[in-house]
């Protein structure tokens, strides 16, 4: 193969790449993604965060914010599954014996009551426990892959890297809660590990505004530092012109 043939193929490649990409009216600026190499990642929507009655509540948290986020969820997860996007959901949650769980960690919250000790929805942040489960409207189909992490990103000690690499991921969309923990945390450690990140700002959100506000407006600063923001509705668009 000579020089210019394959200098031709890899042109070729890139021209190809480029019609394949969709554009995301987002802030800093536009955001260009191919659904086929995309995944959405949904983070701890879970009773127990959600739910009054669970961790969230516990703690004396007002559980409203993220419980108005839900049909936006919802929405989001009918737009990435008809759009035959990965579709990755994750739970923050302990083995049962709390090994996974650093006594820093266990010392967190609130005195009364903490990680592992039983709450109207059983055990707090346990696996298998109701509380920790996915809120119903938002349950997991079959196949899509449910990540249990010890931490608040989703990337550390989970497997998450590798199946984004076995399926060729190179873009992610996040939504999930709370906005300043799990969510940021986790694009973080997606952005630092060399993925294209867009939070779907209207679909993730804290029990403080104030505190999701000022992390979105962190994310997207000094020309998108650790990524784009955008409502759902600029997402539903561009898949709208792509029809």
């Amino acid at each position: 193969m000579t020089a210019n043939t394959a200098a031709d193929k890899s042109a070729d490649k890139s021209a190809d790449k480029a019609a394949n990409a969709l554009g995301v009216d987002a802030i800093p600026y536009p955001y260009a993604f191919d659904p086929a190499r995309t995944a959405l990642i949904v983070i701890d929507m879970q009773r127990d965060f959600i739910e009054e009655g669970g961790f969230g509540s516990v703690l004396g948290n007002d559980v409203g914010p993220l419980a108005d986020i839900v049909p936006s969820v919802a929405a989001l997860l009918a737009l990435a599954r008809a759009e035959k996007l990965l579709v990755i959901h994750t739970r923050e949650s302990h083995l049962p014996d709390l090994s996974d769980c650093p006594p820093a960690k266990l010392r967190r919250g609130n005195p009364v009551m903490g990680i592992g000790d039983v709450g109207p929805m059983g055990r707090i942040l346990v696996r298998g426990e109701p509380g920790n489960q996915i809120i119903p409207m938002l349950r997991p189909e079959d196949g899509e892959p449910v990540i249990d992490k010890p931490g608040k990103g989703a990337f550390y000690a989970t497997g998450l890297d590798a199946l984004l690499k076995e399926r060729g991921i190179t873009h992610l969309l996040f939504a999930g809660v709370t906005t300043e923990v799990c969510v940021q945390t986790s694009m973080r450690e997606a952005n630092d590990r060399g993925y294209e990140c867009l939070l779907v700002e209207d679909a993730c959100a804290s029990y403080f505004p104030a505190f999701h506000a000022a992390t979105l407006a962190m994310l997207s600063a000094q020309g998108g530092i650790v990524g784009w923001r955008a409502p759902l509705k600029s997402l539903q668009a561009a898949f709208r012109k792509e029809q």
